[in-house]
């Protein structure tokens, strides 16, 4: 029963520390630092900004955002008004953030990566379009060159254009051999039965949306 609860930032996953206070999936491990020899080789430090995410950090994330104690960003990345209807509430949350219980980085398989080499000293890493085709763009350009040639041993985008509705994410790579193998156990109906015994801000039209939502925001992601 845990490891069917994995997919949802649940149950017990087995975890090892990458870094300093992140932590991943202990089988991603040696991949994962091969392709960080490989970026030190040219010259970038393949630096983590985020990796495993418990729901319950998630479910924080989203209802913070739904409170407005976290910043809305439109789909071009500018600081946008609170909505005040529940549903646009919560697509304009959707535009940046993955539901609670479907992110994957409930799987372990996933990390937010930059060039800790490029980051000016005290520089906040914010994660936005504007980071990697700026500051980052000479590391994004490494592992667009390594995705293409299928020499990122298993890593690749999942955010990309025209894939889903959440915007893509250039920063957001996974171990897709790995996380293939924990979606096998997601299911909707699971997932919607932890969302009804959860306090999630726009729990309502959540559920009422949930099959859309699946089709549009979290199976197109299940590469």
């Amino acid at each position: 029963m845990t490891e069917d609860l994995l997919p949802y930032g649940l149950g017990k996953p087995n975890l090892v520390e990458a870094a300093p206070g992140y932590l991943v999936d202990s089988e991603i491990l040696p991949f994962l630092n091969k392709l960080k020899a490989e970026a030190a080789a040219e010259g970038f430090e393949l630096r983590i900004e985020s990796a495993y995410r418990p729901f319950e950090r998630q479910l924080s994330i989203w209802n913070r955002k739904a409170r407005g104690e976290l910043p809305l960003l439109s789909a071009e990345g500018e600081p946008m008004e609170r909505p005040q209807d529940e549903e646009e509430l919560m697509y304009a949350i959707l535009t940046w953030s993955a539901l609670p219980g479907a992110s994957r980085h409930h799987l372990g398989t996933d990390l937010d990566v930059v060039d800790g080499r490029a980051c000016p000293e005290g520089y906040e890493v914010q994660l936005t379009p504007e980071e990697c085709s700026g500051m980052f763009a000479a590391f994004h350009k490494f592992l667009d060159e390594r995705f293409a040639t299928d020499g990122a041993f298993g890593f690749d985008r999942v955010f990309v254009p025209g894939r889903g509705k959440i915007r893509p994410e250039g920063w957001h790579i996974a171990h897709l051999p790995t996380s293939r193998k924990r979606l096998e156990h997601f299911s909707l109906d699971t997932l919607h039965k932890i969302y009804e015994g959860s306090d999630m801000a726009c729990k309502r039209v959540v559920l009422a949306r949930l099959p859309q939502l699946a089709e549009e925001y979290i199976y197109p992601y299940f590469v």
